[in-house]
């Protein structure tokens, strides 16, 4: 059977804390052997980390840009102690999620960008890799990222055009796909996904969240008593299958390859993926 990397898994989540640990299990009788589990605000790294070690997993420590909102005017300065704390714990494998976030109404986009560029410098000084949540954002995150270098990353769920794809992979990154290949109509998406080179794709689920399309349930379908699905990590190896299936080759292939390139992106994965 192949394994797998799920690249990003907010196994952390509020949805997963009744039985997380049975989740991380059918996830690995699946298959996925590895998750990196990204916190998205500085209340959430004890978890992520903590998860992290009890079931041999990789975890990332940033700010999401949907939390700047409610984050405190010294939580940059704590995310960087616990930074500097954790940086040689094998498990640490990126600053993340960060990033900008230009779709949400009603989000400060200074503010927003004040906290992705303070936190692209921790990821310089501590020499890390980062994890960006890129939403309408690409050409802004660029910006940051050229000004600002660091050792490349994953930009997550990606869902750019083909040239900002070719920007991204030029300063060092891999780009993240989950659930949304699965949706027929994503055709843009789909489209992405066959055109790249295979070298520089990488699965995830982003669990609980992008849920595959056999997990949705339409606002009707949930008035009618349909539950919508739960997004779990488990979900992986289906969603690799959409991948491989679009690209016309062989799902151990898929398996070998994008495992590499998240190796490549997050080269601390090593340490416990290996």
């Amino acid at each position: 059977m192949p394994t797998w990397i799920d690249t990003h898994c907010h196994l952390d989540a509020p949805e997963f804390a009744p039985d997380v640990d049975a989740v991380r299990a059918q996830a690995r009788a699946a298959g996925v052997q590895h998750l990196v589990i990204p916190a998205v605000q500085v209340a959430h790294a004890a978890a992520a980390r903590s998860l992290a070690h009890r079931h041999g997993d990789s975890y990332a420590l940033g700010i999401h840009p949907l939390y700047t909102p409610q984050a405190a005017d010294d939580d940059l300065e704590r995310l960087a102690e616990l930074l500097e704390q954790q940086r040689g714990d094998p498990h640490l494998v990126a600053v993340g999620e960060i990033g900008l976030d230009f779709f949400v109404p009603g989000l400060d986009a200074e503010r927003q960008t004040r906290f992705y560029r303070a936190q692209l410098q921790l990821a310089r000084r501590l020499d890390l890799p980062v994890i960006l949540h890129v939403r309408r954002s690409a050409d802004a995150l660029f910006k940051g990222l050229r000004e600002l270098p660091v050792p490349g990353g994953i930009a997550h769920a990606f869902n750019g055009s083909l040239q900002q794809a070719r920007a991204f992979m030029a300063l060092g990154f891999k780009l993240g796909f989950g659930g949304a290949l699965s949706y027929e109509r994503a055709l843009q998406l789909r489209r992405l996904a066959t055109a790249l080179p295979i070298e520089a794709l990488v699965l995830e689920t982003d669990a609980p969240d992008m849920p595959p399309h056999w997990l949705y349930r339409t606002a009707a379908e949930r008035a009618a008593g349909q539950p919508q699905g739960r997004n779990t990590p488990a979900e992986l190896p289906r969603i690799a299958q959409v991948l491989a299936d679009l690209r016309g080759m062989p799902l151990q292939a898929l398996a070998q390859q994008t495992r590499a390139n998240a190796l490549q992106a997050l080269p601390r994965l090593r340490a416990s993926a290996e």
